[in-house]
């Protein structure tokens, strides 16, 4: 194992809070420098600074958030997860979900694979359409509150993209990545380690926050520090991988400040 670098926690906290103030009175120069710094202090990027520069405008867009970065971000919201995203951001896609594969006809399930499960939203809405569910997560903290639940069959704490690399457990026939992707920038890794565990015809099922029809970018951090994909972009990573679209369709994802966040809810069909 590797030793963990010993962070000076008491300079990494004064430098984002200065990061963090300098963005906020709009001196974008100053505030990319501090987040530099901040990384420079940290560089496993526990605050998201990378993010934040590239919701900027600035440095190079990362090909996903960092993990120590979204395992800290949910562990420290585990406790009031789902009062926050449900109630007071008006977050629905587990919900929508179930609805179009009730519209659609799609199911039962035999095995469902549910990554960046969290609390269990997705794994509790759908529970009695699958046989069996195993929820993936990061953060140690959500899968102990999903665990409490009784939801799921199997739950792993585990990066995403790292779990569907090295899994070689029977494949699923039903696969979600509900509200995963404003964490990934590069859409390959989760579509073809989703293709590689599933069975052919097997249904892969997620969300994602959508780019305005005039950017011409694949994707980008958006100014919430959650990366934003455009449609063309994730239907071509999605034939390329073996997929079949069964439907996208246009959701607002949750609310951002009063303000909806459009987005899809895409149901793919893995080729036979």
């Amino acid at each position: 194992m590797m030793a963990m670098t010993k962070i000076d926690e008491e300079a990494l906290a004064e430098a984002y809070n200065r990061a963090l103030a300098l963005e906020k009175a709009g001196d974008i120069d100053a505030a990319v420098k501090a987040y530099e710094d901040v990384l420079a202090i940290d560089p496993e990027d526990h605050g998201g600074a990378a993010v934040r520069i590239a919701s900027m405008g600035r440095g190079e867009t990362p090909p996903r958030a960092p993990d120590a970065y979204v395992e800290t971000l949910f562990d420290q919201h585990a406790e009031s997860f789902e009062d926050i995203l449900v109630e007071q951001l008006g977050y629905a896609v587990p919900v929508i979900l179930r609805q179009r594969l009730q519209e659609l006809n799609l199911g039962p399930f035999k095995r469902m694979l549910d990554l960046g499960c969290g609390t269990g939203l997705t794994g509790g809405t759908l529970r009695d359409m699958v046989d069996d569910i195993t929820g993936i997560d990061l953060s140690e903290k959500m899968v102990e509150i999903a665990h409490e639940k009784d939801l799921y069959e199997t739950l792993y704490v585990a990066e995403v993209e790292d779990f569907l690399d090295d899994n070689d457990d029977e494949p699923f026939d039903l696969v979600t990545a509900t509200d995963v992707l404003p964490y990934l920038g590069a859409l390959e890794p989760l579509f073809f380690g989703a293709a590689e565990n599933m069975v052919p015809g097997g249904l892969f099922a997620f969300s994602s926050e959508t780019l305005p029809a005039s950017d011409t970018t694949p994707y980008r951090v958006g100014p919430h520090q959650r990366f934003v994909h455009s449609e063309s972009y994730i239907r071509s990573r999605l034939e390329e991988t073996g997929f079949t679209v069964v439907e996208m369709t246009e959701i607002n994802v949750r609310m951002q400040d009063g303000n909806p966040s459009p987005g899809h809810l895409v149901i793919a069909k893995l080729k036979g």
